[in-house]
């Protein structure tokens, strides 16, 4: 099956008009994602008990561990189905979409059991105290034992529909849910309402992923004659090109996230050490710093198709000018939002919550923080870019690299040359290195690309 106007899309539609139809969605996706994510700490945060906005904050590793599974099967087969779209391989586009769509299910629900088997180890490794502890553990509940399964699945199909160009409704379906948490977090945590604090927070994370994954099968079945996404259990296999092709691109992604979690264990466990004020501060200061992030990522995740396709059929000169076209827009932005924060870092925080020694944790740690932004939108990207064309180890070469050669050393350094404070330069030192040599390796590869495919014509690359 072959659809035109998709096709068209990836091979004719001008580059600008191409990226801005294909990211925009995924950015506002991206954007809600993290007015979500904001959400939790927010109306916790008008309970001014730091104990209950410290649970939210400890508890992030293990979410953020639920896009180790989400990268493995989403960006795994998505990237495999837009290259099998530049390919024409659709028996390759079916089979893969089938396997992350059934491969998400069954890690979810292994996720959830390992937690609720190992909850009290893992509790500790978080850096949980006596006084964070229960909170901690009833916002997981609902978010991990009970919720892992619909959070893992409505993100991995909102990759699989958008490998085909379907952006728009990808975000569509983040989106719903995200607006739904948004809409119950204030009913189920504050006081009017249910007064279940960071449980109540849990609750409407689980209800407003279970809604999402609804949006997804419902625009499945009604697209079900022109959508190159399969979920078919027939068209699940073992496949091994699947499997590998899948896990070349999906493995290091996976990977780096897991690293993510590492770090970010890393830093909580650092800042419990100042007391439950100064992790409620970084919890928001991170969140906060994440919004510029998610919206390069999103980019990132944007302009896979288009790329993931052109790799695959040659016309690399259209590759690489989505690339830097994408690139100008995220550094002007970020650039821009690195210093607003930094003008702006005090009363940002006051926003989450009016504790005078939050605000003036906050402050400080916002102000480290945001310096790395304008760098970190050249390695998200770069890093897209080898996923979207296969090149997972180029991917699991830079997640090692930021993460356990780089980051985690440079947090145990700066945290005992500049206590607390030092911890947010971290990212930044990271990112600068990182940057440099991510535009290093993409010019060799862009070279090597050029030689390899003839040159297409003007207008295709256009």
């Amino acid at each position: 099956m072959e659809d035109k106007q998709k096709i068209a899309l990836f091979e004719q539609t001008p580059v600008p008009k191409a990226v801005l139809q294909l990211a925009v969605p995924t950015v506002l996706s991206s954007l809600v994602m993290v007015l979500y994510n904001l959400a939790d700490t927010y109306f916790v945060g008008m309970l001014n008990d730091p104990i209950q906005n410290a649970a939210v904050t400890l508890a992030a590793p293990i979410l953020l561990a639920f896009n180790a599974v989400n990268n493995l099967f989403g960006v795994g087969s998505s990237s495999m189905m837009s290259r099998a779209l530049g390919r024409k391989d659709y028996d390759t586009v079916y089979r893969s979409s089938a396997f992350g769509f059934y491969c998400a299910i069954f890690f979810g629900l292994v996720f959830s059991l390992v937690y609720t088997v190992f909850q009290h180890p893992l509790m500790t490794m978080l850096g949980t105290t006596s006084e964070t502890m229960e909170a901690t553990a009833a916002y997981l509940k609902w978010t991990v034992t009970f919720g892992a399964a619909p959070s893992i699945l409505n993100v991995v199909l909102a990759y699989l529909v958008r490998s085909e160009g379907a952006s728009l409704h990808a975000s569509i379906g983040t989106m719903s849910g995200c607006f739904l948490n948004i809409l119950l977090d204030p009913i189920f945590v504050l006081p009017w309402g249910l007064n279940m604090g960071a449980e109540g927070a849990g609750l409407a994370t689980f209800l407003s992923n279970c809604a999402a994954c609804g949006y997804f099968f419902v625009l499945l079945y009604c697209r079900r004659k022109s959508t190159y996404v399969c979920i078919r259990p027939k068209m699940f296999s073992l496949r091994k090109p699947i499997v590998l092709g899948v896990f070349a691109v999906g493995v290091p992604a996976a990977i780096q996230n897991l690293l993510n979690v590492t770090s970010m264990t890393v830093l909580n466990n650092f800042t419990s050490g100042y007391g439950s004020d100064a992790v409620a501060a970084m919890g928001i200061t991170y969140k906060i710093n994440q919004v510029p992030m998610n919206i390069a990522m999103g980019l990132s995740q944007g302009i896979m198709p288009l790329i993931s396709y052109n790799y695959a059929s040659g016309n690399i000169r259209r590759m690489k000018n989505t690339f830097v076209f994408t690139l100008k827009i995220a550094l002007t932005f970020l650039c821009t939002m690195a210093i607003v924060y930094f003008a702006g870092a005090g009363v940002l925080t006051k926003l989450f919550m009016d504790n005078e020694q939050i605000i003036a944790y906050g402050t400080r740690l916002l102000r480290g923080f945001c310096l790395g932004l304008p760098f970190l939108c050249v390695d998200f990207i770069t890093v897209g870019v080898f996923q979207a064309t296969g090149m997972g180890y180029f991917s699991f070469f830079f997640a090692i690299l930021r993460k356990i050669i780089l980051e985690i050393p440079i947090l145990y350094v700066l945290n005992r040359l500049y206590p607390l404070y030092g911890l947010s330069y971290a990212q930044f030192t990271t990112e600068v290195i990182l940057s440099i040599v991510a535009v290093t390796v993409l010019v060799r590869l862009f070279r090597k690309w050029f030689r390899e495919n003839p040159d297409p014509s003007p207008q295709s690359a256009s």
